[in-house]
């Protein structure tokens, strides 16, 4: 069976009797930029050392400006790249702290030993910002055929730098959540069951602690779809997609209550459509064409087959799985 014969996936909703309608705007997204410190394999940004595209002032300005209006935004989710690579990074989170938002920083660990990130940890404690990390296995081995040599021993280090600072710790308040994707063209387990096995592990081998464990699909784009071409894989990752195809996962996307916006202030449904540069549907396409963020909630979802990503099992979301 070629691509081409992949059942479309707005085909998939009809034939499931699904309208993926969008629900008032609870999450903003916010991509920072493209530069990171790390090149991953399975990176859907492109992310790496020798990116410029990086968010400026003037963007930063406009968003605060429309959350500070924003009745139904409650969470600002930024991400990247490395988003404390950005020189505007701590300006953002703590002015959302001001605007009583909860701001998520998604670390890939390693940056916060970069250079001019020495106190990079305890500015995310002072503002009591939501730290979600990548670490795609608790094997080093594996590890760092996804993210590179070094990486995981500099992870570990972080994580307990994090725990030093009483994140992850129960009482504390201070939440820290790891991210696993699989390391091949194949569905993540499921999520409850593996963030035991992460804690164990982690915890009987490094003493580290954390919250939660998020399950991620990995997305057939960008440098993952090139890997899955070059080695052959792209047609039997669709199909095993297609295949688990979870109407449950399908109504719980995260982009029916979440807007992602890119560095240079282009609006999106998602952070996968961003990268794709699947505009939303209707003219509001910059922050500055809209006057508040409410008036995203009356557009269609942006929709491709790609999204087949999102749906498949128990469903992938930044927060991880959203089916049982």
């Amino acid at each position: 069976m070629s691509n081409e014969m992949i059942l479309p996936f707005g085909q998939m909703l009809e034939r499931n009797n699904i309208q993926l309608t969008r629900n008032p705007t609870e999450i903003l997204q916010i991509n920072v930029g493209k530069l990171c410190n790390q090149v991953c394999h399975h990176c859907h940004v492109e992310a790496g050392p020798k990116r410029t595209e990086i968010m400026d002032q003037r963007v930063v300005e406009r968003l605060l400006e429309l959350l500070s209006e924003s009745r139904s935004i409650h969470t600002v989710d930024l991400t990247g790249g490395a988003p404390e690579l950005n020189p505007n990074f701590r300006t953002l989170v703590s002015e959302c702290r001001k605007l009583n938002k909860e701001v998520i920083n998604r670390c890939n660990l390693t940056v916060l030993f970069e250079d001019g990130q020495e106190d990079t940890a305890g500015f995310l404690r002072e503002h009591r910002v939501h730290v979600v990390a990548s670490l795609p296995c608790y094997s080093k081995d594996n590890l760092e055929k996804q993210r590179g040599d070094g990486v995981f021993d500099k992870s570990i280090r972080a994580l307990r730098l994090l725990n030093s600072l009483g994140y992850g710790l129960s009482g504390e308040g201070l939440l820290l959540d790891l991210v696993y994707n699989p390391l091949g063209a194949f569905l993540p387990p499921a999520q409850e069951a593996l963030e035991k096995k992460y804690k164990e592990e982690l915890r009987n081998l490094f003493g580290i602690e954390f919250n939660h464990l998020y399950t991620i699909t990995n997305m057939p784009i960008k440098r993952f779809l090139r890997e899955l071409e070059r080695t052959g894989k792209l047609q039997k990752y669709m199909e095993l997609l297609l295949a688990n195809f979870n109407p449950k996962a399908a109504l719980g996307v995260m982009c029916r209550s979440l807007i992602s916006v890119g560095w240079d202030g282009k609006i999106f449904d998602c952070d996968f459509n961003q990268m794709l540069e699947i505009s939303l549907s209707g003219s509001a396409k910059t922050i500055w064409d809209i006057e508040n963020f409410e008036e995203i909630e009356k557009t269609p979802i942006a929709l491709d087959d790609h999204c087949y990503g999102c749906t498949a099992g128990a469903g992938s979301s930044c927060s991880g799985s959203v089916a049982k």
